[in-house]
């Protein structure tokens, strides 16, 4: 009796027993350590300086000044720089929303019982192993000259002239490249969504006479919450830092109808208003943090991985 109580009261902390240290392996120092030095001197480091000097007047070299909030207050005064906040912002919501309701209905089809679902699977996966600039050119020729000469081979006005020449809707040529590369992403996480759910799920709606849209809407789409969030969360901050779709496609035009906050931000820095745009950037860092906190205070408590 008393070998089986202590076998079984062993490995159990008693009242006022200090906690037992666990010991960390040496080798995943090796692996901690050198991440955490690179991230500090990559990311952290410039961070701090960039915050720094968005309270001078520095164009980026030679002397300085402190300027105080002077660079923060002309921010919100500065037709461009709103504007281009308008954009990013715009673009980021119509694209976010365009990857993942095609990725979610792409991956609906690429895991039921269809013919060469492996193959085509393999396909949809290029654009996202493709260079975002070479890709933005590829378009840019398709936009500028093949549509146009279809457009006048078959008649259909709208097709005539270049959607990238036009200021209203140089935004949508945005959104197709930026989504067609990105779907893919999306994409394979999805797959792997649907996969995870039983298919005992499924055969039981078939039974109780669900049709497909039900299942996807009462089903598929609830079970699958926490990707859904994944994808929305993940792509809707990679958008607002859209850049090098936006510089080869349209370059910031017509005009500055597409510039987004990064080419605002990097404009200004090759014209000497380095402080300037270091104050913008922070502006930037600190929005994308609040949406990031308020994201995550939205979905904590619901459905995860």
């Amino acid at each position: 009796m008393t070998t089986t109580t202590n076998i079984v009261t062993q490995g159990k902390r008693r009242p006022g027993q200090a906690r037992p240290r666990t010991r960390v392996e040496p080798i995943y120092y090796w692996f901690l350590v050198p991440t955490l030095i690179l991230f500090t001197l990559a990311i952290t480091v410039p961070a701090v300086i960039g915050i720094f000097f968005s309270f001078t007047n520095s164009i980026g070299l030679g002397e300085w000044d402190f300027v105080g909030f002077r660079n923060y207050v002309a921010l919100f005064s500065d037709p461009l720089v709103v504007q281009s906040y308008l954009f990013t912002f715009g673009f980021s919501l119509v694209t976010v929303l365009a990857v993942n309701i095609i990725a979610l209905l792409l991956a609906v089809a690429l895991t039921s019982r269809i013919r060469l679902k492996t193959p085509l699977r393999a396909i949809f996966v290029i654009p996202m192993v493709i260079s975002a600039i070479v890709i933005s050119f590829v378009f840019k020729f398709l936009f500028s000259n093949s549509l146009p000469v279809l457009g006048n081979i078959s008649g259909i006005a709208w097709l005539q002239e270049s959607i990238l020449a036009n200021p209203d809707w140089a935004w949508l040529a945005i959104v197709i490249v930026t989504a067609w590369q990105a779907i893919p992403s999306a994409l394979l996480i999805y797959i792997a969504g649907i996969l995870s759910i039983p298919g005992e799920v499924y055969e039981a709606a078939d039974i109780d006479g669900a049709s497909k849209a039900q299942q996807l809407l009462r089903i598929t789409v609830p079970l699958m919450f926490g990707y859904i969030m994944i994808n929305v969360l993940i792509g809707f901050k990679g958008f607002l830092s859209a850049y090098d779709v936006i510089k080869g496609l349209t370059g910031g035009g017509p005009g500055t109808s597409t510039y987004s906050i990064a080419m605002t931000v990097v404009s200004g820095l090759t014209t000497g208003d380095y402080a300037y745009q270091m104050a913008n950037a922070t502006v930037f860092f600190v929005v994308t943090v609040v949406i990031a906190v308020v994201q995550l205070s939205i979905t904590r408590g619901r459905n995860a991985l």
